[in-house]
């Protein structure tokens, strides 16, 4: 909310027990790209306050249908008692910092998740270019975790993919044909990362969201279809 003005998608997610608008984004993908299918396994980078944990677990469909969604945020953020049900988990950690190897471990027996959700936005400093930069690397680590390889960004001068003990042997924790979706802060850069991501999946569109605030530069990369990776047979969910 800003300036104090409750706007409709505040006042719909207040009426419908979301936890903030930013659910209607993730409404609207799966509306139009159908990304959460019932009984999938969903990682959520950057999962507070929570509203896309909500949107997510409401996507798998019934608890019969099965399914997981496992949330990461530096914060500790309770799962919501509206719209999430036991097949809801969130982890307090850095997403920048964790192996790959321990994301796997989180899925459904250590076999990867089947769609990769990344809202991380850096603390927006109002200086453009430092803000845009900061948000890049996010969405670039986000690739990284899913295909294991990207565009990233050195931690202290060493490669992303080498600095986690090993983990440049791990597979990315997306599963063959699974989907992935990044906020990006809109820049000459983020087209960079929209290119190195269509080759490596079936389709990669760009879209901003009905319930974007009017001043935001907050653009989606929505992919789909991640192709090759290990077990591509096993990618049914």
């Amino acid at each position: 909310m800003s300036g104090g003005t409750a706007d409709f998608f505040y006042r719909e997610a207040q009426r419908l027990g979301y936890l903030a608008r930013s659910a209607f984004k993730l409404l609207q993908m799966q509306k139009q790209y159908k990304l959460i299918k019932p009984g999938a396994s969903v990682l959520d980078l950057g999962c507070a306050p929570g509203a896309w944990l909500q949107v997510a677990c409401q996507s798998l469909g019934s608890l019969k249908s099965g399914g997981v969604v496992v949330g990461i945020d530096l914060k500790k953020v309770k799962v919501p008692s509206n719209h999430c049900d036991e097949r809801v988990k969130t982890i307090c950690g850095d997403v920048m910092n964790i192996e790959r190897s321990k994301i796997r471990e989180l899925s459904p027996q250590g076999k990867g998740f089947s769609v990769i959700l990344s809202d991380m936005c850096p603390s927006v400093s109002g200086i453009t270019t430092r803000d845009a930069a900061l948000s890049i690397e996010l969405g670039a680590r986000a690739v990284e975790l899913a295909v294991g390889e990207g565009l990233l960004v050195p931690n202290d001068g060493e490669d992303a993919t080498n600095s986690s003990g090993g983990d440049a042997d791990v597979e990315g924790v997306l599963r063959p044909g699974g989907n992935l979706v990044i906020k990006l802060l809109e820049s000459e850069d983020t087209k960079e990362l929209g290119d190195f991501c269509k080759p490596r999946f079936k389709k990669a569109s760009w879209l901003r969201p009905k319930a974007t605030r009017a001043a935001s530069r907050e653009i989606y990369l929505i992919c789909q279809g991640r192709v090759g990776g290990r077990n591509e047979t096993s990618s049914k969910k």
